[in-house]
């Protein structure tokens, strides 16, 4: 079966995001999204939160900031911690049995990596589609890029902080079944196709404003 995966989505529980739990799972619904990876930066606090929900599929994740890269791990058991080298990351994502997305490697202003670090190591995916990139298409090139030259799965996501972004990325999955196991074993094997565009200006704007007002 083919799934529509959001695999990049920020909850209250990320500083800079202002989406509730339930407001992910309702836009999701909206858009006719199967489910999305809640990756939220550095905390897997909303993940206590979420519970079983029959309409949308929830996968674990974790946004990790390492030195020099932002990696999403997926399916994660326990927290790595930040500001650790990405060997060290990725080592210890692998370790619990997880996966190593490198999320969005070339994203004005978000990052920009160093290739031959990148390299080195042993990533499972590479984000070449994240709606929050600027400029999108180019930036999209350079990551497609990347990844085809590692021989890597390419996975995308909204990236999404506020409901209205949810889904503006995504990644057709094409899984034996629902169950998260299958799902990553899928997305391992290489068996996604990405899809979606940028966010607007707009977007841009009722993100500031709705993070002025969170709290």
């Amino acid at each position: 079966m083919k799934l529509k995966i959001d695999l990049h989505v920020h909850s209250k529980y990320s500083i800079d995001s202002a989406n509730s739990i339930d407001s992910i799972i309702h836009r999701c619904i909206q858009e006719k999204i199967d489910g999305f990876a809640l990756t939220d930066h550095d905390t897997m606090r909303g993940l206590e939160e979420v519970k079983k929900s029959d309409q949308v599929l929830i996968i674990p994740g974790v946004e990790i900031s390492a030195k020099g890269a932002h990696i999403i791990c997926l399916n994660p058991t326990k927290l790595v911690n930040a500001k650790l080298s990405i060997k060290d990351t990725v080592d210890q994502i692998h370790s619990q049995g997880s996966l190593a997305i490198l999320a969005h490697p070339f994203s004005l202003p978000k990052s920009w990596v160093h290739t031959n670090t990148i390299f080195k190591n042993k990533f499972d995916g590479i984000e070449t589609k994240n709606s929050s990139q600027l400029p999108f298409h180019l930036m999209e090139k350079y990551n497609i890029k990347l990844a085809e030259s590692l021989n890597l799965p390419k996975t995308a996501g909204s990236d999404s902080h506020i409901p209205e972004t949810i889904g503006k990325a995504y990644t057709i999955i094409d899984t034996a079944s629902k169950n998260i196991d299958d799902i990553i074993k899928a997305i391992q094997m290489g068996k996604t196709e990405t899809y979606g565009c940028g966010i607007t200006l707009g977007d841009r704007l009722v993100k500031i404003k709705r993070l002025l007002f969170k709290n």
